[in-house]
């Protein structure tokens, strides 16, 4: 639009249905001229004519804009909190815990709880949070993914992404990833408000019984690694034959001739 119809639309990503908002504007400017409706900005005034350009500025300034932008948000808030009400007193939800082999049926708070209380792991307070399924699904991909949630690396397996997200303190999610935005139901509210502000609630009481271990999160037992590929072996009995054999390194007979 700026580029072909010269249009330049201020606060653009706080327009809550930008489809809608674009095909009002789009009937009210076949009845009546742009410039009744917006700025003209002209760029390089002191060019010459011919290289001169004018845009046209569409904000809320203007008083129908302005109500156009409030409408587009109170019906998104309703859909959104009428979403969120059914998610509150759903009882069918049933899922998995991220990190241990419990599963959860009923109401998803409580595995939103569970993970908070038993894993250290707080995306926020269930009442927070909307299209919760949604949202646990592409957590849930990720970490089959070896991605660490919080600086999204990848990682060879997951007793080193464990590991990671533990000592690194990872147990939380990135609060500058905007894939996140639309699960939060402040993002709804106010126009202009990060979600990662959900994230410093005071949430002391949900977690009173935080356990930092995440000894319940199951994995297969620790591997041994090859020193020259990503080659493991539950013994190191096995990993020495796999290196003289694949890489001609005899890793015994070397500690051996060193007298070790």
């Amino acid at each position: 639009m700026i580029i072909e119809h010269k249009l330049v639309i201020a606060d653009v990503k706080l327009v809550a249905d930008f489809r809608r908002y674009i095909l009002y504007w789009k009937k009210r400017f076949a009845e009546q001229p742009i410039t009744d409706f917006c700025s003209v900005v002209r760029t390089n005034s002191k060019a010459p004519l011919e290289e001169q350009d004018n845009y046209f500025l569409l904000c809320d300034v203007l008083p129908e804009d302005r109500l156009l932008r409030e409408q587009l948000q109170q019906k998104r808030l309703r859909e959104i909190l009428e979403q969120q009400q059914r998610e509150r007193y759903d009882i069918s939800f049933h899922s998995m815990c991220m990190f241990c082999d419990q599963e959860f049926t009923g109401n998803r708070s409580v595995l939103l709880n569970h993970m908070a209380r038993e894993h250290g792991f707080n995306i926020g307070l269930p009442d927070n949070i909307v299209n919760c399924c949604e949202f646990l699904t592409i957590l849930q991909e990720k970490l089959d993914n070896l991605q660490c949630l919080y600086c999204e690396k990848v990682f060879r397996d997951k007793n080193t992404l464990k590991d990671h997200m533990r000592k690194k303190q990872h147990r939380r999610i990135n609060a500058k990833n905007k894939e996140y935005d639309k699960f939060y139901i402040i993002n709804y509210l106010e126009f202009g408000k990060s979600w990662e502000e959900v994230q410093s609630e005071d949430d002391r009481e949900l977690l009173d019984n935080l356990e930092e271990d995440w000894s319940d999160w199951e994995e297969h037992p620790a591997c041994a690694v090859c020193l020259f590929c990503e080659q493991q072996a539950d013994t190191t009995e096995k990993l020495y034959l796999h290196m003289q054999k694949s890489h001609g390194f005899d890793f015994p007979k070397i500690k051996s001739e060193h007298g070790e």
